[in-house]
C-alpha cells in the first residue's frame, strides 16, 4: 500500500510545511521572481487562497534559509542567500475589533520584534513603534529590512458602510501605514496582502511606487492550483480519491474541476483551483463545499443589501476593468467586493472593446453563495434546501420529467411554514412574479444549474431559462393569472424560438402561482 500523504490543510507557515514533509506543491519559481520584481508590491487574493502561506516564504526566503528551498526551483535561482532582517505582520487578529483594540492588537504583534531590537520609550503610537523597530533593525544588522504585511485590511472589512467606526479605524490605521514610506532608506522589500483595495489608506496614497501584481498575468498562478500543477504534484492524489469514491481518474478529475475550479486572475491566465478546498478534499477523501463550511460571510450579504443588489444579474457580467478592480471605499455597486472575494471571477476577455466577462467561479462557490442569499432574500431558511426534495428535483429535470420535478418544487414551497422572514419578503417585493424569480433562481443555482432570469429576445423577455447540458426550458410565471396564459405567452412573444437553433430538447412551461398556498397552483408544459 502506497504511504499516506500529509495535506497542509489550514498550515500556513512555509518552514512548517517543509520540515514536516507535507504535500508542496512548488511555487518557488514565482516567489523569487516576485521577491526580485519590485521594492513594494500589493496582491489582492480571495481568503483561503495561501496568501499567508506565500507570506511566510517570502519570510523565509528574505531570512536566508536556504535548508528550506533544498530540492525546489528557488535553489536553482538564488545564488547568494544574504539574511536580511525580517518584520512579518498578520494582521488576521485585529478582525471585529474597535478601534482601541486594534491599536492594541498593532502594539501586540509590534512587541516581539521591539524584543529582538529594542524600543525607545518616546515612540507612543503603533506607527512609531514600527518605525522605530525597522529603524534599529536595520542599524543593528547593517542590512536593510524585508517587511510582509498579511491580511492588511482585516480591520476594516466589517464596518465598510459604517461611517464613523470606518473613519477612527482607518485613522488608526494610517497612522501606523504611513510610516512606510518615510522608512524607504531602511527597507529592502515589502509585500502587502489582502483581499480587497482601500485606496484612502496612505498605504496606496503615499507609497507612489506600490506595484499591484492582482491582475499582473506573471503572477497569475502564485496563488492556488493550476491544471498542471493538478495534473504532475497531484495526480497520484486523484487517483486515490477516485478509488475511494469509486470513479476512473478521469471522472474523479472532473468532479474535481467542476467542484473547485475555474478562478481567472488576468485575461490570459490559466484556470486556477481554489487550493484551500482541493487539499481538504483529498485529506477528508470527499468532496463538498469546504470554502463555505462557516457559512457566507456576513460582510457580503451586508454588502449585497448595502447596494440593493440584483443577484440574479451578478452571474455572466460584460463589464470594463474599472468596474470591478477598483478602491472598496470607492464601490457604488457591490460587484468590485464579489470579484476581490472570490465570488465572481473572470471567464473571458474581449480585447476590441476591453470588456472583461465576469461569472461565478465554479460549483462550490454557487451552491455556497446561493445557500447563503437564500434566506436573506427569500425568508427561508437555507436548511429546508438540504432536504430530499434538491435531489429528487434534479433527478427529475435530469431526466427530462419537469411534470415532476414542478410537482417536487410545488410540495417543497407548500411544506415551508409561513414565517415572518418569508411573509416579509414576499410583501416587500416589488412584484410578487418578481418573488418567485428570485426564490426559483436560488434554488436553481443551489442546485448548480444554469439559470438566467428576465433573458431579452425579439419578442420581449422570458422569465426564467434555465440550461441543462442537453435541455433548454424556459418558464413564464403567473401570479392571479393561468398557466394556459404564461404559455400562450411564451409562444406568442416566441421565448423560445432562440434556443430550438441548439442541439438540444427545448421544454416550454407556465406556470402559476398562488398567493393564498404560497405555492405553485398550476402548470402547463410543451415542447
Amino acid at each position: 500500500m502506497a504511504e499516506e500523504r500529509k495535506y497542509p490543510v489550514g498550515i500556513q507557515t512555509f518552514s512548517e510545511v517543509i520540515r514536516e514533509g507535507y504535500v508542496y506543491v512548488d511555487k518557488t519559481n514565482l516567489v523569487w521572481k516576485l521577491a526580485h520584481y519590485s521594492k513594494y508590491i500589493f496582491l489582492s487574493r480571495p481568503r483561503r487562497f495561501g496568501k499567508s502561506l506565500l507570506a511566510s516564504t517570502l519570510a523565509s526566503y528574505f531570512r536566508g534559509e536556504q535548508a528550506l528551498f533544498q530540492g525546489l526551483k528557488m535553489a536553482a535561482l538564488e545564488q547568494d542567500w544574504i539574511q536580511y532582517p525580517v518584520i512579518h505582520l498578520d494582521l488576521s487578529g485585529a478582525k471585529h475589533m474597535p478601534p482601541e483594540l486594534v491599536r492594541v492588537e498593532l502594539e501586540r504583534i509590534i512587541k516581539p520584534y521591539e524584543t529582538l531590537y529594542g524600543r525607545d520609550e518616546s515612540e507612543q503610537t503603533p506607527g512609531m513603534r514600527f518605525s522605530g523597530v525597522v529603524q534599529r533593525a536595520c542599524e543593528k544588522t547593517g542590512r536593510p529590512v524585508a517587511i510582509i504585511i498579511d491580511e492588511y485590511d482585516s480591520p476594516l472589512l466589517d464596518v465598510l458602510h459604517e461611517e464613523e467606526d470606518l473613519k477612527t479605524r482607518r485613522e488608526v490605521m494610517q497612522e501606523f501605514y504611513q510610516r512606510l514610506k518615510m522608512l524607504d532608506p531602511y527597507i529592502k522589500f515589502c509585500f502587502i496582502t489582502g483581499i480587497t483595495k482601500f485606496s484612502q489608506l496612505s498605504i496606496f496614497s503615499t507609497i507612489n511606487n506600490l506595484t499591484n501584481v492582482t491582475m499582473d498575468s506573471a503572477f497569475s498562478g502564485i496563488c492556488g492550483i493550476t491544471e498542471q500543477e493538478l495534473a504532475t504534484v497531484l495526480g497520484t492524489d486523484i487517483a486515490r480519491l477516485a478509488e475511494v469514491c469509486g470513479l476512473t481518474y478521469e471522472e474523479m478529475h472532473l468532479k474535481l474541476k467542476t467542484r473547485y475550479d475555474g478562478y481567472h486572475f488576468t485575461e490570459n491566465s490559466d484556470e486556477i483551483y481554489n487550493p484551500f478546498s482541493l487539499l481538504r478534499a483529498f485529506h477528508q477523501r470527499e468532496i463538498v463545499n469546504y470554502w463555505f463550511e462557516s457559512g457566507t460571510p456576513t460582510f457580503l450579504i451586508q454588502q449585497l443589501r448595502h447596494y440593493h443588489t440584483d443577484i440574479m444579474s451578478v452571474d455572466r457580467l460584460e463589464v470594463p476593468a474599472s468596474a470591478f478592480d477598483q478602491p472598496t471605499e470607492n464601490m457604488a455597486d457591490a460587484l468590485p467586493l464579489l470579484y476581490q472575494s472570490g465570488y465572481l471571477t473572470i471567464k473571458g476577455y474581449d480585447r476590441e472593446t476591453e470588456l472583461y466577462t465576469l461569472a461565478i467561479p465554479n460549483q462550490e462557490v454557487r451552491i455556497g453563495y446561493t445557500q447563503g442569499l437564500l434566506p436573506a432574500y427569500t425568508g427561508l431558511k437555507s436548511a429546508d434546501t438540504q432536504t430530499g426534495f434538491a435531489l429528487k428535483f434534479w433527478r427529475a429535470l435530469k431526466n427530462h420529467d419537469l411534470d415532476l420535478a414542478l410537482r417536487e418544487m410545488q410540495a417543497y414551497l407548500a411544506g415551508i411554514p409561513y414565517v415572518e422572514g418569508f411573509k416579509k419578503k414576499l410583501e416587500e417585493a416589488t412584484t410578487k412574479e418578481g418573488f418567485y424569480e428570485y426564490t426559483l433562481y436560488l434554488i436553481f443555482s443551489m442546485l448548480n444549474v444554469y439559470v438566467r432570469t428576465q433573458v431579452k429576445c425579439a419578442g420581449g423577455r422570458a422569465d426564467i431559462v434555465v440550461h441543462m447540458p442537453d435541455t433548454t426550458y424556459v418558464l413564464e410565471l403567473k401570479i392571479n393569472g393561468t398557466a394556459r396564459d404564461a404559455l400562450n405567452q411564451i409562444n406568442s412573444k416566441n421565448y423560445a424560438l432562440p434556443y430550438k437553433t441548439e442541439d438540444r430538447r427545448v421544454i416550454k412551461a407556465g406556470v402559476s402561482f398562488s398567493l393564498d398556498s404560497r405555492s405553485i397552483s398550476d402548470w402547463m408544459i410543451a415542447e
